[in-house]
C-alpha cells in the first residue's frame, strides 16, 4: 500500500503542477488590442460654397465627389472654380462620407478635431489670395477662409487637409494628409 500511495502522491503532484503552469501561461490570443484612435476617415466629397462679400455675384460652389472613396474608380464630379474678378469670396468648406446612408459630414469631426486639423490652399497660375478666418484657437483651420481675387487669369488651387495630432504648428509640413483636390481655377 506505501507504493500506490506514493505513486497516487506522486501523480497528484504532477496533475497540480501541470494546472498550476497551465493557468500562469501567458495566452497571447486573448490580449486586448486597443483601438485605432485616429482611425482615417472616408472623404468623397469635398464641396466649396463662395460667398460674394458685397452680395453682388451670385453664390457659386464647386464640388469633388467620388463615391467610392480613395482608389477605385475615379470622380464622378470635379468641378472648375469660375470667381469673378477683383471680388472678395467668402468660403465654407464641407466634407461628406457618402458611402454611408445618411452621409457623415466630416466637417463636424475636423471642427471638433480643430486642434488636430489644418486645410492647405496653394494658388497657382491663378490670380487669388486666400486667408483662413477660422480657428481652433492657436492655429487657423480652414473650413471658413476668404478668398480675394485680382485680374482676369486661369490657373489651379490645391485644397489638402492635413491631419496633425500632437504636431500642428499652423503650417502645412507635418501630419498626413486626410485628402488633397487640385481644381482648375478661372478668374473671369
Amino acid at each position: 500500500m506505501k507504493k500506490s500511495n506514493l505513486i497516487l502522491k506522486t501523480y497528484l503532484l504532477l496533475f497540480g503542477l501541470t494546472l498550476v503552469f497551465n493557468a500562469c501561461k501567458k495566452d497571447d490570443d486573448n490580449v486586448a488590442t486597443p483601438p485605432n484612435q485616429n482611425e482615417e476617415e472616408v472623404i468623397t466629397t469635398m464641396r466649396l460654397t463662395f460667398t460674394d462679400s458685397a452680395n453682388v455675384q451670385p453664390t457659386t460652389s464647386a464640388t469633388f465627389r467620388d463615391p467610392d472613396g480613395d482608389g477605385g474608380n475615379g470622380p464622378d464630379i470635379h468641378d472648375t472654380i469660375r470667381l469673378a474678378s477683383n471680388t472678395t469670396y467668402f468660403v465654407s468648406l464641407l466634407l461628406l462620407n457618402e458611402t454611408e446612408t445618411p452621409a457623415d459630414t466630416i466637417s463636424n469631426e475636423v471642427l471638433d478635431e480643430a486642434d488636430e486639423h489644418l486645410f492647405c490652399f496653394n494658388p497657382s497660375g491663378a490670380n487669388v489670395t486666400i486667408v483662413r478666418t477660422d480657428s481652433d484657437g492657436t492655429y487657423e483651420i480652414g473650413l471658413e477662409s476668404r478668398w480675394t481675387t485680382t485680374a482676369i487669369s486661369t490657373g489651379t488651387v490645391q485644397v489638402e487637409l492635413k491631419h496633425q495630432p500632437g504636431v500642428k504648428d499652423g503650417t502645412c509640413a507635418p501630419g498626413d494628409t486626410d485628402i488633397d483636390v487640385t481644381f482648375v481655377t478661372e478668374i473671369q
